[in-house]
């Protein structure tokens, strides 16, 4: 092979004919888009009528065609603009003279040749496959870099040398160059730069469980990502009506995330922090977390144990007001807290609280007629009504049997008696933490179900409560309203509105909202709690679980491992280990191994491929200059690094150093490449510069200790600086 050099003159005549290819893509595009307008417009125009308010009983029918036409036209439209950024990144020469270009969604010609083929396309593997060991019939790999349609750069890598060809080489490799750029506020898609092994994972067959696991930087999250697209490439059909679930550790990590599939070209998949997954049945969410012993008795699988009994101990549960009396002819005819007991444990082993109440009181009734003596004359039917019409039983039920709320009964666990009589499993520091963790709401006069200070591990518990108690009983009389009052002017809900509703379920089921497949990111934090929160969406589901147990925040890794083999049982298991860290410098990384390996000596060390020759600053400062020794920091920083800051502090410190860096005058200048954050919603998350502030702390506040600290060294994709506040002992780990 003939290899020209890099000269600038090439490399513009290089650029110059991928521009022309990128155009011609864009003319067909814009075809496709005015296309797409015009079937939108015929959707509208199809029986539209000109009468306000009125529609033609003959028109019922065309109503859901017209719908139908709207929503596949807009759906298609969406896709089209979301991807005039960078459409077409890549471009596979192969040996029998076929040149493939590669981009985020398939474009075709007048003659419906293929002008772009779809990443996820088969015929694309190559470009992700291929190997100078293994060239797949590719001679030269290409990327594109693009800025909206125009094409600004190139990289090459050659794959066979030994084919006698005269293409060009441009530029030192794509994956090198992708890695020196500087980092922004949200994550870029890798579809340019998808290396073997990740290809390998992303293409893995969706059913059973999908395991995606490696070390700090191995782009395990990306990877998860791309392979979410390509499910819903190659299945579409399936995923699309049973939905796609994408759970991650935050909100910050969310809104980090959220670009990475539309600019794949998928916008049909739900995104939800884990303190957000059960607001499908609770209407709600959090971000607050737990201090750490609150958090991980929470996490617990002894919380079910706790629930359960909690559910089982009425609110009325003192035993000289747990008693029930009624007067038929002169006869008190009574059931004390005993016999009340036996039954109520008798309905909830056949059905659920808020759906038994009516088997409650039938029970109830009944036992009162066994008192009734026999000598006395009286039908059993009519025995039966004075029982049931009686007033006193009609008030014991509405206290001992009444519907609850999950809000409502987890309340219950600030008053510290009565968690230590239902947390018989749990220590006396435990049942402290946990009882306190609720202290808020002990002399609260709102209503349980009206207050918004539950924590995310609170989120599973309260979900896990809605599947004992079952949903609370619907109001009869309610009706969905089809119409939106607004102005002068009444709106029809469309066919397509309709459908966006949740889809209607059979009374007995559970209320969660299932998916087909669910993808979990950072799954070594996952509590076991919240593996069953998660499995009550999935029960028939694929997954895809992301996760490094050096990495958890959760101290029981061999709880976790037992839930989370409950939830894979026998379905297939495959396992792909990334190994390359394409994030942290070496001089980084070596610094955060040594922390791990102290206290997790198995852990998964991944190869740091690249060098800066730039070690760790170790720096530290007492309590009354922290402000002036950040400041310092990270002004040195922001003049080293042209990309994101992170500034990573224990809970204790998060709102003094948010202060301190939207209130200084010259961090200001700064403020839309400073982030801060806790080590906790560092996760997965990357920036070119990083300050640990507090080491000590950090390890102290979090329920992972060492692990957690983990995570906070090992975001930075350049520089990294800690700063030790009053104390230094984590450094005793270096040695």
């Amino acid at each position: 092979m003939k290899v020209l050099t890099n000269s600038r003159e090439q490399l513009e005549r290089e650029i110059a004919l991928e521009q022309a290819h990128v155009d011609r893509v864009y003319d067909n595009l814009n075809v496709a888009t005015a296309s797409a307008k015009s079937l939108a417009e015929q959707g509208r125009d199809i029986y539209r009528s000109d009468r306000i308010g009125y529609t033609r009983e003959e028109d019922s029918t065309a109503l859901f065609e017209r719908d139908a036409f709207a929503y596949q036209a807009a759906r298609r439209l969406a896709v089209l603009d979301a991807e005039h950024e960078g459409l077409v990144f890549g471009r596979i020469d192969l040996t029998d003279d076929e040149a493939r270009y590669i981009g985020r969604i398939g474009v075709r010609d007048e003659d419906y040749e293929p002008l772009v083929i779809d990443w996820r396309a088969p015929a694309a593997e190559p470009f992700y496959r291929a190997t100078p060991a293994e060239p797949m019939g590719v001679i030269r790999r290409r990327v594109l870099r693009c800025r909206d349609d125009k094409v600004i750069g190139l990289e090459d890598d050659l794959l066979d040398s030994s084919t006698d060809s005269a293409l060009p080489i441009i530029g030192e490799g794509a994956l090198m160059a992708a890695l020196t750029r500087a980092r922004g506020r949200t994550m870029r898609d890798i579809v340019a730069t998808i290396q073997g092994e990740q290809d390998e994972a992303i293409r893995a067959p969706y059913q059973g469980v999908t395991i995606i696991a490696g070390g700090p930087g191995t782009g395990k999250t990306v990877v998860a990502l791309h392979r979410a697209a390509y499910l819903l490439y190659t299945n579409r059909a399936r995923l699309e009506r049973g939905g796609v679930l994408v759970v991650g550790p935050s909100n910050v990590f969310m809104n980090y995330i959220e670009r990475v599939l539309p600019s794949l070209g998928e916008d049909s998949v739900t995104l939800k922090a884990i303190g957000s997954v059960a607001s499908d049945v609770l209407g709600m969410s959090s971000e607050r977390m737990d201090a750490a012993e609150a958090a991980t008795v929470k996490g617990s699988l002894s919380m079910v144990g706790v629930l359960r009994r909690l559910v089982r101990t009425p609110l009325i549960d003192h035993p000289e007001a747990l008693r029930v009396r009624v007067t038929v002819k002169g006869e008190v005819l009574g059931l004390d807290a005993a016999e009340l007991g036996r039954i109520r444990d008798q309905v909830l082993a056949q059905t659920k609280l808020n759906r038994g109440r009516e088997l409650a009181l039938k029970l109830v009734i009944s036992a009162l007629k066994d008192k009734f003596p026999d000598d006395i004359e009286i039908s059993p039917e009519e025995l039966d009504e004075r029982i049931r019409e009686h007033a006193s039983l009609a008030m014991f039920m509405n206290a001992w049997w009444p519907a609850l709320s999950a809000t409502r009964v987890l309340a219950r666990l600030s008053d510290p008696q009565l968690t230590a009589r239902v947390a018989k499993d749990l220590d006396g520091d435990e049942r402290r933490a946990l009882s306190d963790s609720y202290a808020w709401l002990r002399g609260s006069e709102g209503d349980a179900d009206e207050v918004s200070g539950w924590s995310v591990a609170d989120i599973a518990l309260l979900d896990e409560l809605v599947s004992i108690l079952g949903p609370m009983p619907e109001d009869p009389d309610q009706e969905l309203d089809v119409f939106i009052e607004g102005g002068d002017v009444a709106e029809v809900l469309t066919t397509a509105d309709l459908l966006r509703f949740e889809r209607t379920r059979d009374v007995e089921d559970d209320p969660q909202t299932t998916y087909a497949h669910i993808l979990v990111d950072e799954g070594q934090d996952v509590t076991p709690m919240q593996w069953r929160m998660l499995r009550r969406r999935g029960p028939q589901s694929s997954w895809t679980i992301v996760g490094d147990p050096a990495q958890s925040s959760y101290p029981f890794p061999d709880e976790t491992r037992k839930a989370l083999d409950e939830l894979i049982g026998r379905a297939q298991r495959r396992t792909f280990t990334m190994s390359t860290n394409y994030r942290s410098p070496s001089e980084v990384f070596d610094l955060a191994a040594r922390v791990i390996t102290k206290v997790y000596p198995d852990a998964e060390l991944p190869r740091a491929v690249r060098s800066t020759g730039i070690e760790p600053k170790l720096t530290a400062t007492g309590s009354d200059d922290l402000h002036a020794a950040l400041r310092t920091e990270l002004l040195d920083l922001a003049g080293k690094v042209s990309g994101t800051i992170g500034v990573i502090c224990p809970p204790s410190l998060l709102r003094e150093v948010q202060l301190l860096v939207m209130g200084d005058e010259r961090l200001r200048a700064f403020e839309d490449r400073l982030i801060v954050v806790t080590a906790l919603q560092a996760k997965g998350l990357e920036y070119d510069g990083v300050v640990v502030v507090a080491p000590d702390r950090i390890i102290e506040e979090a329920p992972g200790g060492v692990r957690v600290l983990y995570v906070a060294l090992t975001r930075a994709t350049q520089r990294l600086v800690t700063l030790d506040v009053d104390t230094s002992e984590w450094r005793g780990l270096l040695s």
